[in-house]
């Protein structure tokens, strides 16, 4: 998205120059804030994603993490979520929309800001 963070978080004024956007998470709960981060400790009120990544919903974590010297190191945050009805993943992965691959952390944190994933693969054609 084209929002800074620094715009989601007015009040801390040392946001200003962090130059990092806010991603698209999702059309669900669009007003919802909701990140990715790395650490080595598993924090309370955060799931694990992958190896040494968690994610989570909770303000006062978020607030803690934007408080560090490089607050969006090892950080990625979003507006909104995504969520299936119950089958319509599973339909969506069957009909080639997804591809299924295992989460890199370093594909999460080192692409630019504007294009934070991997391009998918094509899918290898069927003999």
């Amino acid at each position: 998205m084209r929002i800074p963070v620094s715009r989601l978080f007015p009040d801390l004024t040392r946001l200003v120059q962090v130059r990092d956007k806010v991603y698209f998470g999702g059309p669900v709960e669009f007003g919802s804030v909701w990140f990715l981060f790395r650490t080595t400790t598993p924090p309370e009120h955060a799931i694990e994603a992958c190896d040494g990544v968690y994610l989570s919903a909770d303000r006062k974590l978020l607030l803690q993490l934007l408080g560090r010297d490089k607050p969006m190191d090892g950080l990625r945050i979003f507006v909104g979520h995504a969520g299936w009805a119950p089958g319509q993943l599973e339909a969506e992965i069957a009909n080639g929309d997804w591809t299924l691959k295992r989460a890199e952390p370093e594909a999460i944190f080192n692409g630019k800001s504007e294009h934070p994933w991997p391009r998918a693969q094509a899918p290898k054609p069927s003999t």
